[in-house]
């Protein structure tokens, strides 16, 4: 048996309707290529594509689905949607908290003349939100941010940064392979211009699935990768609108219908439920750490989120005393069937921050498939190894 608490790498345990939704898609010798035929199996995956694109645009408020487009996961999402928006001469305002996957992109755009301008982070992990103010410019474009740190479950508050982009007329492009499924998102209420994703974290979906959603009309977007579109073939350009301009080629259409059937586990908990659910989890397991000698816990402390519960993720990371985070991750997996993920995280910015770069850390991360049950054997553990 696996205790499996790595659910910001990847939900490894899903609802079973995902599996049989896959399953019948590619079983079902029903679904052909969406939007390349007029022939029913052609029909019939353009029928279903577009049913879960509505799910997505729905889940995430936003008013128009044809502005969403499939993506493989979150990262393929904002390298394309930053490489196809910013250009040489434009500002524009992040943080030290953002994932690899924010961060390449932006310094791949940098060395081609897109300036960037970094918001730090407190001893708890808090991005300085009030910095907005001293890094804005008359060239700023856009806050490009992570709505959950994935090292230490820390959220922003959208609403905040959402109000602040209105205010100095700035995009806002979040980055919620964190968040999404476990924190309501109401693009349009936050003030959320485009939001990418991934469909295997806590949507429940695939891997291989997700994408970018556009709130804004008037965007002026490239297109970054150029091929098959469906349409306009004898023209030599890739077409320019939503949502072929991020989707060239086949799409993935097995994967897609899974998420979808992610996205129907998530409705029917609701978002609400699951947030507090994961809440509770977190802050018991939280509670129960926090004493244990030589336990180093980064983020904010049990009586903090307890506070503010609405301000954490279901995420807890950490270091014990006289130990490597990497050779803790390997007892805790060898010994007691413990699946954690240790060391960097794909966030060079936030471990510099921490002083945590040659150690790491090693992360818990809950799903709705995790109980107490297994938060009691696990912190029976991490009690016993930091007896030796």
């Amino acid at each position: 048996m696996t205790y499996y608490f790595d659910n910001s790498s990847t939900t490894m345990k899903k609802p079973p309707e995902v599996a049989e939704a896959v399953y019948r898609a590619l079983r079902g010798e029903e679904l052909g290529n969406p939007a390349r035929g007029s022939h029913g199996p052609a029909l019939q995956a353009l029928r279903q594509t577009e049913q879960v694109r509505l799910k997505v645009a729905n889940f995430f408020h936003l008013s128009d689905s044809t502005q969403v487009s499939f993506t493989q996961n979150a990262t393929y999402a904002l390298n394309i949607l930053l490489k196809s928006l910013l250009s040489s001469g434009d500002e524009i305002i992040t943080s030290r908290q953002e994932h690899n996957s924010v961060l390449r992109p932006l310094y791949q755009l940098e060395k081609e003349g897109v300036e960037l301008h970094f918001l730090d982070v407190d001893k708890d992990g808090n991005v300085q939100l009030e910095q907005l103010d001293l890094l804005v410019t008359n060239h700023t474009k856009a806050v490009i941010i992570n709505h959950m740190s994935n090292v230490t479950g820390n959220v922003i508050d959208l609403q905040k940064v959402g109000d602040f982009c209105r205010q100095h007329r700035l995009l806002l492009i979040v980055d919620a392979a964190q968040s999404a499924g476990t924190i309501p998102i109401d693009m349009e209420k936050m003030g959320v211009d485009a939001l990418c994703f991934t469909g295997h974290k806590s949507l429940y979906g695939p891997q291989g699935t997700g994408g970018i959603c556009i709130n804004h009309r008037n965007l002026v977007l490239k297109p970054v990768f150029s091929g098959g579109s469906g349409s306009n073939s004898y023209e030599k350009e890739m077409p320019v609108g939503l949502p072929t301009i991020f989707e060239p080629g086949t799409l993935n259409v097995p994967g897609i219908v899974g998420l979808g059937a992610g996205l129907d586990y998530v409705e029917e908990k609701t978002v609400p439920e699951i947030q507090k659910e994961l809440s509770e989890m977190t802050l018991y397991f939280l509670s129960s750490i926090e004493m244990i000698p030589g336990i180093q816990i980064y983020g904010m402390n049990s009586q903090q989120v307890q506070k503010n519960p609405k301000s954490h993720g279901p995420i807890v990371s950490l270091n014990l005393e006289g130990w490597n985070s990497g050779d803790l991750a390997d007892v805790l997996a060898q010994d007691y069937g413990i699946a954690v993920r240790s060391g960097a995280h794909c966030a060079p910015l936030i471990h510099e921050h921490f002083q945590t770069v040659k150690r790491g850390m090693v992360r818990f991360s809950f799903s709705t498939f995790n109980n107490k049950e297994e938060l009691d054997y696990t912190i029976k553990a991490l009690k016993e190894l930091s007896e030796e």
